[in-house]
């Protein structure tokens, strides 16, 4: 049984490889990318006349203009003109650039129009224009239009597109006969540009056609060429402008209402806590200079963001949640250069909390002791010069947290100190160079006041891309440092990598160190440290039709890696995936990926110098996902793990049906389950001895989301979820010094905490949102959350859902306005009034 399962696995792998380039007739017959074609021009008309942003363009003024025209495909296949064409105008005048676009169609049904919150394109058409106001070829803002009038906006850079960054700009949209036409004002506030006698700005328009599921460029961006903003148009004429005044405050007052168990009996049910909270504070942005901005927020309240989702975890490393606080989504990617900020650790868990329990005095309980600390403000000032270098600094100060705790006897209550005042800092100085090619500095710091220690990171990397970017050499290098009171750890890595970046076959070879002392995680987050790492990786793409597919891409590569402090030999494992899309519009994937060799995991043990001998094992799975344009669209994934260790296996399957019956409403689920059969994992620490097991880890989890949206400005989002996990022991082994295991007579009983494992985690956002005015937002949000972590096994899945619901749940109601108050637009309306 094992050989034939090791030979199915080896078979879809060889499968996967076929597809790389030189194995496969059609790789060899598919169209190569043409010869970028010069970048087309676009001049845009001044105007004295402000254009009525109705979406209309019935002004004199759109007909003078310039026109925008012959877009070019790019998805699914690049390179065709569209059929249906669309034409675009710019216009301009000292306060903002107006954009004009008309998009034709077969006919009316063949627009969608289905309405969506901000941000999200749903299952519409749009249409969006892009601006690179520095023409360094890097980055840029993207404005976005959909027929039902829904707004998107983004930023782009070297790390990619961010759509948490929100501007305030004016939109309309309409439908004419066969057409829909966009009218568009973004005002110079909402950008940044340097102040010069004219403007050379990059400039691109983007359609996409939702009923084909085609997506067209003005200027032409082939795929298969490295880089985004670099492939953009040139904007022409704008002259004489001047960077307004960029002042813009957003005061808000919200009031929220907690209700939670507090784990002590009142009468025969749950005894619950009530609180009800009043707060206000305010975001402010004003332009320092014309291109440097300082954005700040005071006493921020995030009790609306989305929830998390948690999850048990029985790996020695944490959990890496998503960001959902605006304040440190929007704006940021600047600071999220080198993937060396975490934000989630501003605010966490105090950094003496565990510390409470484990040196908790005698004849002393733990009344109180928050999880989380509370942020009292925070600040970034960012920007980029005339000469292309950005600036970056990012600051927030975090308040004190206590435990509180009570004597027994006395009855008297004191509180101990587990987070002191705290400044977080990140510093970033990014200099654009020639060819899409940048260096960069990034400084990360936490001074902690009192004796907690303090914590630097500086590090230093580049990309330095060749002309037309096909090929580039990039690394980087950091130096991370903790001050103890007596002691100052140092450790650092780098990496370097070079390859070919753009054409249809594509590589990359990298190198890594990191430092056995190597520690970025007092504002950055790293798994693995001691660490000397190789890895290749291939791909191989094929943008034009062929068979029954659409495109297809392929890749494979391979890591291997050794200690730092001794050489010796540690993991090495081959990866490979193959996706497509036919020409139904059906995506679907596969992959496999090969231990062919015992390696050596060094972290389970939980205890320094010593590791475990990991098996040999072989995994593949696929996955199909259904036309999203449908009313009706359909997800299925499945995977399965072979190990060369007793009867060891994984198991994974999922599956997402989604539902859109009109416009207006979607509904969506997710279900998903894991099994690990006979896992090998840590255990316990018992007489001086390592003590792992072999468990049996059961993982469901179920989701229901629904978007029902009145209009463009008004929505309404339900959002539940629920997992369950169990974690069963079954036979103990001690871990020996050369890696093996050998059977040990440890019983649970003798354990020094609980191992089977029975976890539960239950959450529900309810959000009303209504942008009742430009940047002006009411929310109201009701959330439900139950979590338990347990050692009863249920080993029924409904069992637990009964459970959950009937245990005592955590709830918020939380109601929050907002205003938008743009100084200029303050300052015209008193000047008319005063005329």
């Amino acid at each position: 049984m094992k050989k034939s399962l090791q030979a199915a696995l080896l078979l879809v792998f060889c499968c996967l490889l076929s597809f790389l380039p030189g194995t496969h007739a059609v790789a060899q017959s598919a169209k190569q990318p043409q010869p970028t074609a010069p970048k087309k021009e676009l001049s845009a008309l001044r105007v004295t006349a402000t254009p009525k942003i109705d979406g209309v363009l019935d002004e004199p003024e759109w007909q003078q203009a310039q026109i925008g025209t012959d877009f070019i495909q790019n998805r699914p296949n690049p390179g065709p003109k569209e059929k249906y064409p669309t034409q675009v105008k710019v216009m301009y005048d000292d306060a903002a650039i107006y954009i004009g676009a008309v998009m034709q169609e077969v006919s009316p049904d063949s627009i969608f129009k289905s309405l969506s919150g901000r941000d999200d394109t749903g299952n519409a058409d749009w249409f969006g224009v892009f601006l690179d106001t520095y023409n360094d070829e890097i980055n840029g803002y993207g404005f976005f239009v959909t027929p039902a009038g829904v707004q998107l906006d983004s930023r782009y850079s070297s790390n990619g597109e961010d759509f948490s960054w929100n501007a305030v700009w004016e939109s309309n949209a309409t439908i004419q006969g066969s057409s829909w036409v966009v009218e568009m004002k973004i005002p110079y506030s909402a950008i940044r540009f340097s102040e010069r006698p004219e403007q050379l700005w990059g400039l691109n328009f983007m359609r996409n056609r939702q009923a084909r599921r085609k997506g067209y460029f003005w200027n032409h961006v082939e795929p298969s060429k490295d880089g985004f903003v670099n492939q953009w148009g040139l904007l022409k004429g704008i002259k004489e402008i001047t960077p307004p005044v960029r002042l813009s405050f957003t005061p808000y007052v919200s009031a929220n209402a907690e209700r939670f168990p507090t784990g002590a009996s009142e009468g025969a049910g749950e005894k619950y806590k009530e609180d009800v909270k009043f707060s206000g504070g305010m975001d402010l942005k004003y332009g320092i200079s014309d291109a440097f901005t300082l954005d700040m927020t005071l006493i921020p309240d995030f009790s609306q963001v989305k929830s998390d989702n948690q999850v048990l975890n029985l790996s020695p490393f944490e959990i890496q949640y998503n960001e959902n606080r605006p304040f440190f989504m929007e704006g940021t990617e600047l600071f999220n250069k080198g993937n060396f900020l975490y934000s989630r650790r501003i605010g966490a868990r105090p950094i003496h909390f565990y510390d409470v329990q484990r040196d908790l005095p005698e004849h002393t309980v733990i009344k109180e002791n928050p999880g989380a600390t509370k942020m009292i403000n925070g600040t970034k000032v960012s920007g980029r010069t005339k000469s292309g270098l950005g600036v970056g600094v990012f600051n927030v100060v975090v308040g004190r947290a206590y435990a509180t705790l009570r004597d027994t006897i006395t009855g008297a209550e004191f509180e101990r100190e587990t987070q002191p005042l705290t400044n977080y800092n990140v510093t970033v100085l990014d200099q654009t160079l020639k060819n899409n090619s940048y260096v960069t500095f990034v400084n990360t710091n936490v001074m902690r006041q009192g004796s907690t220690y303090d914590a630097n990171l500086s590090a230093f990397l580049f990309r330095l891309n060749t002309k037309g970017n096909k090929y580039a050499i990039d690394g980087k290098v950091a130096l991370s440092q903790q001050y103890h009171t007596d002691d100052t750890k140092l450790g650092y890595t780098y990496s370097i990598g070079a390859g070919k970046t753009s054409g249809n076959f594509t590589y990359n070879l990298n190198h890594t160190i990191k430092s056995d002392t190597y520690n970025p995680n007092d504002l950055g987050i790293n798994f693995q440290d001691n660490l000397i790492e190789e890895n290749l990786y291939l791909q191989y793409n094929i943008y034009q039709p062929f068979w029954k597919l659409l495109n297809m891409n392929s890749s494979i590569g391979a890591v291997y890696s050794q200690r730092y402090d001794t050489g010796d030999f540690q993991n090495f494992f081959i990866y490979s995936n193959l996706n497509a899309t036919f020409k139904n519009f059906v995506n679907a994937g596969l992959f496999a990926n090969l231990e062919p060799v015992k390696t050596y995991d060094h972290y389970e043990a939980r205890v320094p110098g010593w590791f475990y001998e990991y098996p040999r094992n072989y995994s593949a799975g696929g996955y199909i996902s259904t036309n999203y344009s449908k009313k009706f669209a359909l997800d299925i994934s499945a995977d399965y793990r072979w190990f060369d260790e007793n009867d060891r296996q994984n198991f994974g399957f999922s599956i997402s049906p989604r539902f859109r019956p009109n416009d207006k409403l979607l509904l969506l689920y997710s279900f998903s389950n894991g099994l690990r059969v006979s896992e090998v994992g840590f255990a316990d620490m018992h007489e001086g001895k390592i003590i792992f097991g072999t468990r049996d880890v059961d993982n469901v989890s179920n989701s229901v989301e629904l978007q029902y949206v009145f209009n463009n400005k008004m929505s309404l989002n339900l959002r539940a979820w629920h997992n369950w996990s169990k974690a069963e022991f079954e036979t103990f082994y001690e871990l020996l010094d050369n890696g093996k295991l050998v059977p040990s007579d440890f019983k649970k009983e003798n354990a020094s905490v609980a191992l089977d494992k029975n976890f539960n985690s239950f959450n529900m956002d309810l959000e009303y949102s209504w942008w009742f005015a430009p940047g002006s937002q009411l929310s109201i949000v009701f959330k439900d959350a139950f979590l338990e972590y347990g050692d009863t096994l249920k080993p029924r899945y409904f069992d637990n859902i009964n459970h959950t619901f009937s245990s005592p749940q955590s709830n918020m109601l939380s109601v929050k306005l907002l205003y938008y108050i743009d100084y200029l637009t303050v300052k015209n309306k008193l000047t008319k009034s005063k005329v």
